[in-house]
């Protein structure tokens, strides 16, 4: 019962199961305050600092970042940009520097979608955001939480970090001449080092911990003999070769 005069109690929490859209995306925001998103966040802002020594506008820098949203296919495109390739060319590039977020896309669907009650649009808006660190944190967490917020929990997280990120970015690009090269460059080399060390500790296979380790070994050295197609030739080479030892050795071991 409620106190003498209290005529309007506060009504009891809903259950996690039972809470609605808009409380997981609140809670994927609050979420988004994290570790993983502060080194994205200092990524791009090396970034900046690249997009201006490349000659882009604030203007280019921005849309790139918001929609392309991935780091590697945006320093890419830069890439592309300033040295002059034709609009084929680059955009072939792009795409093969984002065809990775493709399986990382069809890994997290049945996590976050509901047979018969999930919209398309909503899985639309959800892709977009669909990242490396965004990745990771979902295929981490959002096995944990009831199937109804799944999909709003990660919108929300995707949302706010990559709005954080939007800001961040133009802040540093007017502020990048203060900033010493070497800090902006330092800066820029944490997203492959955060990359790699959210992966390991994501992975829960030995196929995927074998498959970085062959990347390591590899990339170089297509690096080095095939540059331009290195990425794509490391993780088909190397991803391959993980999936077929590791699967000869569990053979083995039975």
């Amino acid at each position: 019962m409620p106190a003498h005069g209290d005529i309007n109690p506060t009504p009891a929490p809903l259950p996690p199961d039972t809470a609605p859209g808009r409380v997981w995306m609140v809670r994927g925001a609050r979420a988004a305050i994290s570790i993983p998103a502060m080194i994205l966040t200092a990524a791009f802002v090396g970034y900046a600092g690249l997009a201006r020594e490349s000659g882009l506008s604030l203007a280019e820098t921005l849309a790139m970042t918001g929609f392309i949203w991935a780091l590697p296919s945006v320093v890419v495109l830069t890439g592309a940009m300033t040295s002059g390739l034709g609009l084929i060319p680059a955009a072939f590039a792009v795409a093969l520097a984002s065809v990775r977020l493709m399986p990382m896309t069809i890994a997290l669907l049945p996590i976050v979608k509901i047979p018969g009650k999930t919209k398309t649009w909503q899985l639309l808006i959800a892709s977009h955001f669909v990242a490396v660190t965004a990745w990771v944190y979902a295929m981490k967490h959002l096995p944990d939480l009831p199937k109804e917020g799944r999909l709003p929990f990660f919108i929300g997280f995707g949302a706010t970090v990559s709005s954080f990120v939007f800001v961040m970015t133009g802040i540093a690009y007017l502020a990048v001449e203060q900033m010493p090269p070497m800090v902006a460059g330092a800066l820029f080399m944490l997203t492959p080092v955060y990359f790699l060390c959210s992966l390991w500790g994501a992975a829960r296979l030995r196929a995927d911990k074998a498959a970085m380790i062959a990347g390591l070994c590899l990339g170089p050295l297509f690096f080095l003999y095939v540059p331009g197609l290195d990425l794509l030739w490391t993780g088909l080479i190397g991803g391959t070769a993980a999936y077929l030892g590791t699967r000869v050795l569990r053979r083995g071991i039975s």
